[in-house]
């Protein structure tokens, strides 16, 4: 009997065909769960899109009136600076309250001012003082930067003996230039803070109990915000230093050296020095303080407030208004009322400011002593 051989061929052929039949089958069974997926995340995604597009309107008017209060609205400064600036304003600066009023916080020690070391300190104590702390006009110049922790209450007597001008100058400068300073900003982080109070909505209470302060403190009548905001701003630190230097002969006169006062600012009531050259008749004095500081405030004050200095207030809120920084040697042409010499009185000032380099201190800031200082300034 003959060997029966098998032919595998004849079984390998079916083989093939199931293996490829079951792979087909895979293929198609995992194409088809792959449409079903795109077509859930496709039936998922429209349906977020049309329930977002339908609540959008219900979750708009919810935020609106839980968070209407932290709502800002677009500043229109410069319209009311322009309403100030036509025919209507001196109407505007007619609104003006008691200006006697203005003067109330500066004549006395601030809560601050009660524990200052109110010792007059000599020439060279002082010139020592500034040399350890490294206080020097170039480097002032060229950080831009002050340190307020510099501030003197008194000037020093030897001050006329200094007989070295340029040492004399650059002595008087180091003192008056933190206390000016520290005064604008001051004013700077008061202005900053008026504006943020017109873009609210609404105000809180402490928002209008600052208000109420400051419109007493500038003379403003209640409400009149324009008026406030051309009043509320800065004197460029080249002007002031220039006018100092001006009235107290680079601080050797005596209304400086007796009564502190670095701008020589007439009162006919209150604390005063009387001028040697004044007749009998006369009764104004020139204003006297407890510190430089005071002088320096109530001359910012002035200013700020009286309506001998309109113009001068108008010119600088056009400047602001316009290029954001302060031109001093356009402003002190609007300053003739300040003296009895009128224009040649700013040409004075003019010259003072060239001669001096005065402008290169308009930029300085004070050193921040704190990071949120630092912010505000």
């Amino acid at each position: 009997m003959s060997k029966k051989i098998r032919n595998d061929s004849i079984f390998t052929k079916p083989i093939i065909k199931a293996a490829r039949k079951k792979k087909i089958s895979k293929i198609i069974s995992e194409d088809s769960k792959k449409k079903y997926k795109n077509f859930y995340i496709f039936s998922l995604t429209c349906f977020i899109l049309i329930f977002s597009f339908f609540s959008l309107p219900s979750v708009t008017k919810f935020f609106d009136h839980n968070f209407a209060k932290n709502k800002t609205v677009i500043n229109v400064s410069k319209k009311n600076f322009d309403l100030a600036f036509n025919n209507q304003n001196s109407i505007i600066e007619e609104k003006s309250t008691n200006l006697e009023d203005v003067f109330n916080d500066i004549d006395v020690f601030s809560d601050n001012e009660q524990n200052t070391n109110t010792s007059r300190l000599s020439a060279s104590t002082i010139e020592q003082l500034f040399k350890d702390t490294n206080y020097d006009l170039k480097i002032v110049k060229k950080t831009k930067l002050v340190n307020i922790g510099n501030n003197l209450d008194h000037l020093p007597i030897e001050m006329k003996s200094i007989e070295n001008v340029k040492k004399r100058k650059n002595l008087f400068i180091q003192i008056v230039l933190p206390l000016i300073i520290e005064e604008n900003t001051k004013i700077k982080i008061d202005r900053k803070k008026l504006f943020v109070i017109l873009n609210k909505n609404s105000n809180s209470k402490s928002d209008i109990e600052w208000l109420k302060k400051k419109f007493k403190q500038y003379g403003v009548a209640k409400n009149d915000l324009t008026t406030l905001k051309i009043r509320m701003d800065e004197i460029p630190v080249s002007l002031a230093i220039a006018q100092a230097a001006k009235e107290t002969g680079w601080g050797t006169s005596r209304f400086a050296q007796k009564g502190n006062a670095l701008f020589g600012q007439w009162t006919w009531s209150g604390n005063g020095i009387k001028p040697a050259a004044a007749d009998s008749e006369s009764t104004h004095k020139v204003a006297s303080f407890k510190v430089l500081k005071a002088s320096v405030k109530a001359y910012q004050r002035n200013i700020n407030t009286h309506s001998s200095y309109k113009k001068f207030r108008k010119e600088r809120a056009i400047q602001r208004d316009n290029f954001g920084k302060l031109n001093s040697l356009e402003l002190v042409k609007y300053l003739d009322k300040y003296a009895e010499t009128g224009i040649e009185y700013t040409k004075i000032l003019s010259k003072i400011i060239k001669q001096n380099s005065l402008t290169d201190f308009d930029d300085v800031k004070i050193l921040p002593t704190s990071k949120k200082l630092k912010n505000l300034i």
